[in-house]
């Protein structure tokens, strides 16, 4: 640790340091919980953890701000669990290990867990400072925001007073976010049929893809792996009959998939060679900007054991079918996406073949018809599509008052203007939003890369800058 707690802001870093001290992928907080409570419980500090697991901390406002209204810090104690391959890391167990490049902070081959566990190193400093100047702190720290946000849907309001609210779950300094999209996902299932046959077997491989965040980096128009696969396997269906023996992809339904794999059974090896071969130029040819290092490998293996030929080209016609990426494009903020969607995961599970579809949009209208699109074209191949893990989008609100106090002080501060903007990701802000409808809102935080993969990494100066902003902010909240 001797690197990281010389970095500045010291109780910032070090608190950072011991969240990554505990596993916390999402579903498995319930170490990370217990942690936040018995923080509170040793500063007796007045502390809830619900069913949830969701954490609520509180703390009186400092010497001339005891009567000024409860501010909210937020954020969530989960996180994304990648590895690049080849690691050994166990996150059910194993620390994050870190190490810090100049003004860089990264995991050794991990995701680094800045998203969003910066945000509630940041709580902790506040709450266990007497120097920092403060009006009453309402601190709440959710689970299982990174699946589906089952922490901010089981909140209620009965402990939070807040009528500001501070979301620190943004990843680029000096953008505060004031609006974001609402989703569902679409689990999309085949009944998993198969029969004997023994033959030759072609695997496919597709990897080298920079995945990346499904609401952050979709409108970079990266390549999923699924739907690369989902061509190939069309193009080897049409032209030499081949039947499925195994397929899947993608890890998490918020990652754009950057690998995806098949096996196939064939009788003309040489034919599909050379198809895939043609493929494969034309693939890399398309991609060669933003995923320059995409690779189609493939392995002659032996199988005895296929699916049904009705069910494999259903499977791959499903695959070809469905829409990916970007539909539309907001009409009233230039360069903000509107309606997006991520086909996210392919697995075997429980007897079926399920795929997982993360579907996102600002317009209610607009993201039902994707939804809908999904589901007739699962209906055509003969799968069934169910939707879950709904949540509201935020509504941008012209009279925000924190708004433009924040716009304010940063420029002070910093000598430029920030940028206010929306989101084509789903923030808790909009589930908030329901329980706590008169409170304003406003999202922001230091600058985080390459989220939701193995390279995602910090600007520790970025967080100092932040942090700096925070007690600014806090001494003008009377």
């Amino acid at each position: 640790m001797s690197n990281i707690q010389k970095l500045e802001p010291k109780k910032v870093f070090n608190y950072f340091y011991e969240l990554n001290q505990i596993p916390r992928c999402s579903g498995n907080e319930k170490g990370v919980s217990d942690f936040l409570l018995n923080f509170a419980k040793e500063r007796n500090l007045e502390a809830y953890q619900d069913e949830a697991l969701n954490i609520i901390i509180k703390k009186p406002g400092t010497a001339g701000y005891e009567n000024a209204d409860s501010v909210i810090i937020q954020g969530h104690m989960d996180m994304v669990c990648v590895k690049a391959k080849g690691s050994n890391h166990d996150f059910s167990k194993d620390p994050i290990e870190m190490m810090v490049e100049g003004d860089i902070l990264r995991a050794n081959n991990t995701t680094l867990g800045g998203d969003d566990g910066i945000a509630v190193a940041y709580a902790l400093a506040i709450l266990d400072s007497d120097d920092v100047k403060h009006p009453p702190l309402e601190i709440v720290v959710t689970t299982s925001e990174e699946t589906g946000m089952d922490g901010a849907m089981a909140l209620t309001n009965e402990h939070l007073q807040g009528k500001t609210l501070l979301n620190l779950d943004s990843e680029e300094e000096g953008i505060f976010l004031v609006s974001c999209a609402g989703g569902a996902n679409m689990s999309i299932t085949f009944k998993l049929e198969k029969e004997k046959k023994t033959g030759k077997g072609l695997e496919i491989r597709i990897s080298g893809l920079k995945g990346g965040h499904s609401g952050m980096e979709i409108i970079k128009q990266r390549a999923n792996a699924i739907k690369l696969l989902g061509r190939i396997l069309y193009e080897c269906n049409g032209k030499a009959n081949i039947r499925l023996s195994n397929i899947h992809g993608g890890t998490k339904h918020n990652a754009i998939p950057n690998e995806a794999e098949a096996t196939i059974f064939i009788e003309n090896m040489s034919e599909v060679e050379k198809i895939i071969g043609s493929l494969a130029n034309d693939l890399k040819e398309e991609y060669h900007v933003e995923d320059s290092g995409l690779n189609i490998d493939t392995k002659e293996v032996s199988i005895d054991e296929v699916y049904t030929k009705g069910l494999s080209d259903n499977l791959i016609d499903f695959i070809m079918m469905i829409p990916d990426g970007v539909q539309y494009m907001s009409k009233d903020i230039e360069g903000l996406v509107q309606t997006s969607l991520n086909n996210a995961i392919i697995e075997e599970k429980e007897g079926n073949i399920e795929i997982t579809t993360s579907v996102r949009s600002s317009s209610d209208s607009a993201l039902r018809e994707i939804l809908n699109i999904l589901a007739a074209v699962a209906r055509r191949t003969g799968a069934k599509a169910v939707e879950n893990s709904a949540y509201p989008a935020w509504e941008y609100d012209e009279n925000s008052k924190i708004r433009e106090k924040c716009i304010k002080i940063y420029e002070e501060l910093f000598g430029k203007e920030p940028e206010v903007n929306a989101i084509h990701a789903g923030l808790e802000c909009g589930l908030l939003k329901e329980i706590l409808p008169d409170t304003d809102m406003i999202s922001f935080g230091p600058n985080l890369y390459d989220v939701h993969t193995e390279k995602e990494h910090l600007s520790i100066s970025s967080v100092q800058r932040v942090w700096e902003f925070l007690l600014k902010l806090f001494e003008e909240l009377k």
